[in-house]
C-alpha cells in the first residue's frame, strides 16, 4: 500500500490545485533523488505515489481540459514507472511539465531543477 492510499478525494479536494501540483511535485523531487542514488525500489515507490496523487487531481478537478493534460501527463510517469532502467533527463523534463502547469508551481523550476 502506498503511503497516500488512504488520502479520500474530499481531503485532497480541499487544497487549491497549486498546492496538489506542488505536493505531486515533491513526489517528483523525491524520486528524482531516487534515481541519484539508484534506489530502484524506493524509486517505484515514488512514482506510485506519484500517480496516486494525480489520480486523485483527476478525480476532484471539474475542468475537463485539465483532466485531460493531467492524465497525458500521467502517462509519462507510468512510462517512467514501468522502465527497467531510470531515466533523469526524461524524469526532470517530466517533471517541468508539471510544474508548468500552475504559475505557482512554475516558479519552483529554478530552485528543484536548476
Amino acid at each position: 500500500m502506498t503511503q497516500h492510499a488512504s488520502l479520500s478525494p474530499e481531503r485532497w479536494k480541499a487544497f487549491g490545485l497549486d498546492q496538489q501540483i506542488l505536493m505531486i511535485g515533491n513526489e517528483m523531487n523525491r524520486a528524482k533523488r531516487l534515481i541519484v542514488l539508484r534506489d530502484l525500489p524506493g524509486l517505484n515507490l515514488a512514482y506510485e505515489r506519484v500517480l496516486r496523487l494525480v489520480d486523485l487531481t483527476v478525480e476532484v478537478q471539474g475542468r475537463a481540459t485539465l483532466r485531460r493534460e493531467l492524465l497525458r501527463w500521467r502517462d509519462l510517469i507510468a512510462e517512467l514507472y514501468i522502465r527497467p532502467e531510470p531515466s533523469a533527463a526524461e524524469h526532470r523534463d517530466a517533471f517541468r511539465c508539471l510544474l508548468l502547469f500552475t504559475p505557482v508551481a512554475a516558479q519552483q523550476i529554478p530552485f528543484v531543477l536548476a
